[in-house]
């Protein structure tokens, strides 16, 4: 949970770093987060001396066969949302990953076989209904939110049955895009604006962080996802979108219509009724541990 929590709440506050470098093209930015990742993970894996698991995970082609599937789903996510960003639809973003959490569940459920108590269940119908009145009102956008709840929550799914640990799967996902990568750079310097790196100090620091901010909370992601339940840590997701969303409403200064409203009620509503669920669970636990 710990780790769920971190990697979320890192990712809620992520389009605050994405204002700063709005003046560089969505596709070139993918290109140089996925180049400055590389020697983050890179330096990581010597320091924890994983350099065995990234060999072992290459060598394997199921696992690696898991991990380029991950990469090119990775990879199209952090696409879809940064061309989100750039056209000031930070809560078309934020109802992507208000979705991606009801994915989450039904991937749980069907693929992985959990099973949910009643409970469960209505915060996922009342979820449901709130999801399902923002779609509505957001129809135009609609297809941001979808690309980016489904991008991610197979993403997460891929991730969870690969059998590699995070860091080592981090960094060969790094590595798979590294050639697409460099192709978007050095088509992004042959243009007519040239390349946004050495423009100024300022957006190389940017350009240089981005490693950093790509990388901590997709650890922790992948931390969470091995070890956690996939249909819980699908609630523990609403904490970004609500992030996003407040983000939305305050420094980008998107208009707060009674649709969104509504829907924040009823996403807030089901993660009480969760929260309520686990609380009664935890209770009936500690009593059969003390009769026994």
């Amino acid at each position: 949970m710990p780790y769920a929590l971190a990697a979320y709440s890192l990712w809620g506050m992520i389009p605050l770093y994405f204002l700063q470098v709005r003046h560089i093209p969505a596709l070139e930015m993918v290109g140089w987060r996925v180049l400055f990742t590389i020697p983050v993970c890179l330096a990581l894996v010597m320091v924890r001396k994983q350099a065995g698991a990234v060999r072992a995970a290459v060598a394997d082609r199921r696992t690696f066969a898991y991990l380029t599937l991950s990469a090119g789903l990775i990879g199209t996510n952090w696409l879809v949302y940064l061309v989100a960003i750039q056209m000031n639809q930070v809560l078309a973003a934020s109802l992507g990953y208000y979705i991606n959490p009801l994915i989450n569940v039904v991937l749980g459920t069907t693929v992985l076989k959990e099973r949910l108590s009643r409970l469960q269940w209505l915060a996922v119908a009342t979820a449901t209904v709130g999801v399902a009145i923002l779609a509505w009102g957001a129809r135009d956008m609609l297809w941001i939110s979808l690309s980016l709840a489904l991008s991610f929550s197979v993403y997460g799914l891929v991730r969870r049955q690969a059998p590699v640990e995070s860091l080592p799967g981090l960094t060969i996902e790094s590595a798979i895009l590294m050639v697409p990568a460099c192709g978007i750079v050095i088509w992004a310097a042959l243009g007519p604006a040239g390349s946004s790196l050495g423009q100024s100090i300022f957006t190389d620091a940017m350009l240089a962080i981005s490693g950093l901010i790509t990388g901590v909370p997709l650890l922790l992601f992948a931390v969470a996802a091995r070890r956690m339940p996939y249909s819980t840590l699908a609630f523990v997701q609403f904490i970004a979108p609500s992030l996003v969303f407040v983000l939305g409403l305050t420094i980008f200064e998107e208009p707060l219509r009674p649709l969104q409203l509504a829907c924040f009620g009823f996403i807030w509503t089901a993660l009480a009724i969760f929260c309520l669920d686990l609380l009664l669970r935890r209770r009936g636990q500690g009593a059969a541990a003390a009769a026994r």
